[in-house]
């Protein structure tokens, strides 16, 4: 496996802003390479006589390398190998703002440093051993995250849960060769050394384990954008006033004007056990306006996709035409809801949930009839403590693993191929898992992966 130092640029010191742009209490830079302290002391970095000391924030007076004064800021350094990246790694705070961070970032350029290009620090991190590559993609899943049960889902991973998973896979892949290896070396025995039907057994139970890691995906994907839960009725009948009021914020426009929602606005609710992704629509209806009837085909694939569905209406009858409307364009769980119950002189009709978006009434009712609906809905619904599968690279090299296994077991049950040929559909399992977890020799799964990083990350 290479590392930082042997990838072009390698022995460069990178510099890049750590923090977001714009204004703020303080702004990060981030030097990391060889040179990082070197570069830091031409900033004016010595920290007084007692100089800078690892893991120790020294308070600096800034300046450029032509003597221009810059900032007071904190500088720490973390030595190598103990850092982030593996090399030395110095972080400048600074006052934020716009200025005084691009001011130290031009400073640090001009001392030496290079600017680093997206995901260069972990990609670094990587190389030096500080993490592997599925920690790696955890640590822009942490980043990414938008719901709670995400956030812990990418922290389970950066803690290596499932790169223990995946090595473990290996492990047994390499044990399953090690079986075919003995089994070659003694062509004298009948049936060798090893039974068949060890090796049957091994082979079939890792590409079981194989496929139940990778259809973990689904579960992973509801836990990074929700549940969808379609809400869907005839114009007018309230669905974007429910919309807002189950966000707790005006999201949609709401106006008394029939088929106003032209098309689907979606927000997420984070909410416990399961996030709720929310999609209000266009009414469902017949209509000569050609923009109206495109916001409902976009509300009919949003139906077919649904998990929960509120069918919404102002009276008994609506609930009822809306039922019968979307129980043909979804398999999602359907919950009739009565909008506008305040205004209502009906009673509520059979087993809907009556709301008001104007008083709060039914709205946690509904909520937890939602909750109800999405744990029967989601299969395998996550626990917060399962290994998932969190990235499409991910479910494809498991699922290329879980394709030569099989042909791997076709081979060797039907006898068709010598047990050394057969044999190479297992090193092919196991190379697809090295490359999950970075054990690579060539760098086009790292730039696949580094690709989508922001810089100073």
């Amino acid at each position: 496996m290479v590392t930082a130092r042997q990838l072009p640029g390698g022995d460069d010191t990178i510099v890049a802003l750590a923090t977001a742009a714009g204004r703020g209490a303080i702004a990060v830079i981030r030097l990391s390479g060889a040179r990082a302290i070197d570069i830091a002391r031409a900033l004016g970095a010595s920290g007084g006589a007692s100089g800078l000391h690892p893991r120790r924030a020294t308070r600096v007076a800034l300046h450029h390398p032509n003597g221009e004064p810059l900032d007071d800021a904190v500088v720490t350094w973390f030595a190598a190998p103990r850092s982030y990246t593996g090399d030395d790694v110095v972080e400048i705070s600074t006052h934020g703002g716009h200025v005084v961070p691009a001011l130290v970032l031009a400073a640090c350029v001009a001392a030496g440093a290079r600017p680093a290009t997206p995901g260069e620090f972990t990609r670094r991190a990587v190389l030096n051993g500080r993490m592997d590559l599925v920690q790696a993609e955890a640590v822009a899943d942490l980043i990414d995250a938008r719901t709670t049960a995400m956030h812990r889902q990418a922290l389970s991973q950066l803690d290596g849960g499932l790169s223990r998973r995946l090595l473990a896979l290996r492990d047994e892949v390499i044990h399953l060769e090690a079986l075919i290896a003995y089994d070659i070396d003694f062509p004298e025995e009948d049936d060798g050394p090893i039974v068949p039907a060890r090796i049957n057994h091994a082979a079939e139970s890792l590409r079981d384990a194989v496929r139940a890691l990778m259809n973990t995906a689904p579960q992973a994907a509801v836990l990074r954008d929700g549940v969808l839960v379609v809400i869907a009725g005839p114009p007018n009948a309230g669905k974007s006033s429910l919309f807002n009021a189950l966000l707790g914020e005006s999201r949609a426009l709401v106006t008394p004007i029939a088929g106003t929602t032209r098309d689907a606005i979606e927000a997420v609710l984070d909410r416990a056990p399961l996030p709720l992704r929310f999609v209000d629509t266009a009414g469902l209806r017949d209509t000569d306006d050609e923009i109206e009837r495109l916001g409902i085909e976009v509300s009919t694939r949003y139906l077919a996709q649904a998990q929960v569905v509120l069918a919404c209406g102002a009276t008994a009858g609506d609930i009822a035409a809306t039922h019968v409307v979307i129980a043909a364009r979804t398999a999602g769980t359907v919950i009739p809801v009565h909008t506008k119950a305040d205004l209502s002189a009906e009673e509520t009709a059979g087993n809907a949930i009556g709301v008001s978006a104007e008083t709060g009434q039914g709205l946690r009712d509904l909520l937890e009839a939602i909750d109800g609906a999405a744990a029967v809905s989601v299969v395998g619904r996550p626990t917060g403590d399962d290994v998932l599968v969190t990235r499409e690279r991910h479910r494809a090299g498991l699922s290329e693993a879980h394709e030569e296994l099989c042909e791997f077991l076709l081979a060797w049950e039907s006898g068709a191929l010598p047990a050394p040929v057969a044999a190479v559909h297992l090193y092919a399992a196991r190379e697809s898992l090295s490359d999950l977890i970075g054990i690579v020799d060539t760098e086009d799964v790292l730039d696949r992966v580094f690709r989508e990083f922001c810089i100073g990350k």
